[in-house]
Parts: structure tokens; C-alpha cells; sequence
């Protein structure tokens, strides 16, 4: 593994069942950088976190993480090594039943010994980082979805993480909170000297912030390189997904039989 890379993924293989969902990744995340992931929904995005967090086995490949083989490692290695990452998950998944500032500590009373007045402190800090320290005594169910999203962001950095991953940060975000999360993710990420990772479909603003981008299609990266250049890339599928194309190798049908076998059409 280089020194540079704080990930490495390697000829990582992961079907469901029948279902092969990565079909051979190789896939970089240098120390200190934001690199996106881009694809279609289902195309196996949130499935590659789920092998970088070792929730899943690679079928065959592997994902190294800060030098370590994940799959490779013992429960208690294992749960080491996720202290060290953060995680914003899909839909926020903040715990509804506990109140904004017991969503944020809940990582540092699960991960550490720390007292109560340093984690009130922590919480607090983290919650103005991404500007809703105020609303530290509210219930989740007061919160709007962008307040909702920048919690969960605050619960993910609760423990200085060196890698934070970012599970689509901007669906259903309205145009100013989807501005206001891609900015805090940029200037967390350097601020706390961590390196992130984004999956998402959303093309405009991850472009913006990230420093590398990855096309996922068909179980496989097609293209990568420096984001903002992707803008004018002359791949048919990066250009047909950034730009929005109807027309391209992303197919919009899913596969199926011939319509005259459906739909018993005759000459």
C-alpha cells in the first residue's frame, strides 16, 4: 500500500445472492483529499462503503484501510479501526427517540470513557461547526431535512475521524441546504486534516468539492481523474451522466423480455 493512500481497494468482487453488484473495483483515496464516487442509483455505491466499514466480505479482492486488510481483521480490530472512520448515512439516520445533542454523543459515550462535562463540550463544538448549536435540546422531529443532514454530519466528525464517509449527502436537499452541506463537508474535511469519501449521483455539487472523482457503471470503474476535469471529459458515459444526456450507454430501462412477449403483440 502506498503511504499516500489512506484506502486501497483491489479487484474487490461483492454479489447479493445471484446478484453481482462490484464486479473487479480498483479504487484509490489518497491521505487529506475529498474523492467522489458517481453512479446511476444501484450501481453499487453505498455497497462499497458497507466493504470499506467491513459491515460486508468482499467475494474476492480486498480493501485495505489505513494499512489494514479490513475483511482480514478480528472483531476487536475491526472495531478499532471504526473508531477512526465517520460515517453521514442515507436518510441521516439520526435515532428519533433521543434529542439532537444525545444523537452527537452517542458515538463518543460508545467509543470512549470520556466525562460528561468534556462530552457536552465536544458535542457543542461539533454542533457549531456545522452552525446548529442552538438547537441542541430540539427532537429530530423538529428538525427540517437540512438541519436533519448537518446533525448527522456532526454526529459523524463526533470522534476527529480520519476518514469520513458520506452515504448520498445531498438527496432531497433543497438548493441551499444541498450548498451548505457540500461546503461544510469541503471545509471539515480540511479543517480536521481527514479524508473523505462521497457517493452520490449528485454531479454539480460533488464535482465542486471533491479533489478526485470515480464513475461507477455496470459493477465496474469505467473513468476517473481530477474532478473538475471531468466536466469536459469525452468519456460517452461521464459525459452522458454529467451533463444529463437522455441518450448514451446508461440505460434508463432495466433489462426485460421482448415487448411483443409481454404484451402478446403479433405482425
Amino acid at each position: 500500500m502506498r503511504k499516500d493512500n489512506l484506502v486501497e481497494i483491489r479487484g474487490l468482487r461483492f454479489a447479493y445472492g445471484e446478484r453481482e453488484v462490484l464486479r473487479g473495483i480498483d479504487l484509490d483515496v489518497p491521505r487529506g483529499e475529498v474523492v467522489t464516487v458517481l453512479g446511476a442509483s444501484g450501481c453499487g455505491k453505498s455497497t462499497l462503503l458497507k466493504l470499506i466499514g467491513g459491515e460486508e466480505r468482499p467475494d474476492a479482492g480486498s480493501v485495505t484501510v489505513d494499512g489494514e486488510v479490513v475483511h482480514r481483521l478480528d472483531n476487536d480490530a475491526l472495531y478499532r479501526l471504526r473508531r477512526k472512520m465517520g460515517r453521514m448515512f442515507q436518510e441521516s439516520g439520526l435515532f428519533s427517540d433521543l434529542s439532537v445533542f444525545e444523537n452527537v454523543a452517542f458515538p463518543l459515550r460508545e467509543h470512549t470513557d470520556l466525562p460528561e462535562e468534556m462530552i457536552r463540550d465536544l458535542v457543542l463544538m461539533k454542533l457549531h461547526a456545522v452552525g446548529l448549536r442552538g438547537t441542541h435540546a430540539m427532537a429530530t422531529g423538529e428538525l427540517s431535512g437540512g438541519m436533519s443532514r448537518r446533525v448527522a454530519l456532526a454526529r459523524a466528525i463526533a470522534l476527529d475521524p480520519m476518514l469520513i464517509m458520506y452515504d448520498e449527502p445531498f438527496a432531497g436537499l433543497d438548493p441551499i441546504s444541498l450548498n451548505v452541506i457540500a461546503n461544510i463537508i469541503r471545509r471539515l474535511n480540511d479543517a480536521l486534516g481527514a479524508t473523505s469519501i462521497v457517493v452520490t449521483y449528485d454531479v454539480a455539487e460533488s464535482l465542486k468539492i471533491a479533489d478526485t472523482a470515480y464513475f461507477i457503471n455496470d459493477g465496474v470503474v469505467i473513468a476517473h481523474g481530477p474532478a473538475r476535469e471531468m466536466w469536459h471529459s469525452n468519456h460517452p458515459f461521464v459525459h452522458q451522466f454529467v451533463h444529463g444526456e437522455p441518450n448514451g450507454p446508461v440505460r434508463f430501462h432495466y433489462p426485460a423480455r421482448g415487448l411483443e412477449q409481454d404484451f402478446r403483440l403479433t405482425a
